[in-house]
């Protein structure tokens, strides 16, 4: 990994809360989680317990990645918002900079992806023994160097919005694992943002959208 130094400022941002949900706002360069090292404790989610010590993590972003992030607040809001990911009834959007510019206004990425052992946490395409994963994609804007896109996972594997567009030859601007060098110089962070978060209360199954501002 490399060298982690978390942000501090803002300790974490809540965008939405009641008693059975926080909405927060992560910030690119946070774990979501503890990493095995003692220098890699640090993370949204302890910071989260800190607060509010029934907290459970249902799904990740990168360390890198930026946006909404939901947190169940007790065991039958986890259970509830688990099964929407597990049954693929969460919808979730991400905003990116990649380099250069796809040919067609939208498309279909289907490459299926595993774990790249000798070389973790980076991820691979392998049609052998990767699971099945699916993005689709959409160009908002481009002025031929960057394209900012709409992209839309169907499954949710790791990395698996950073390998899909490097995939097809236009890699996430600013990614350290997975760019070329001229696409890792345009930005000293990761483009991608985790934008918009459709679910369903856990208590009431009132549909929730949620979105968050880009930072970049």
């Amino acid at each position: 990994m490399f060298k982690y130094n978390p942000p501090l400022e803002p300790y974490f941002k809540i965008l939405y809360e009641d008693n059975d949900i926080l909405l927060l706002d992560k910030q690119s360069g946070l774990l979501c989680v503890p990493g095995r090292k003692s220098e890699h404790k640090d993370s949204l989610y302890k910071r989260v317990l800190s607060v509010y010590p029934t907290a459970k993590i249902v799904h990740r972003l990168d360390l890198e990645t930026s946006g909404l992030l939901i947190i169940p607040l007790n065991k039958t809001a986890l259970s509830h918002i688990a099964r929407q990911f597990q049954q693929r009834n969460v919808q979730k959007t991400y905003i990116a900079d990649i380099y250069g510019k796809p040919n067609a206004k939208t498309g279909h990425v289907d490459l299926p992806l595993i774990c790249d052992w000798p070389n973790r946490p980076k991820q691979i395409v392998c049609y052998n023994n990767g699971k099945p994963s699916q993005t689709s994609y959409k160009i908002l804007y481009s002025n031929g160097v960057k394209t900012r896109v709409r992209l839309s996972p169907i499954t949710g594997r790791s990395h698996q919005l950073r390998v899909h567009m490097q995939a097809i030859g236009h890699p996430i601007i600013g990614d350290r694992l997975y760019a070329h060098k001229k696409a890792l110089s345009l930005s000293s962070r990761l483009h991608l943002h985790a934008q918009k978060l459709t679910l369903r209360h856990p208590k009431t199954e009132a549909i929730l959208n949620f979105s968050s501002g880009l930072p970049f």
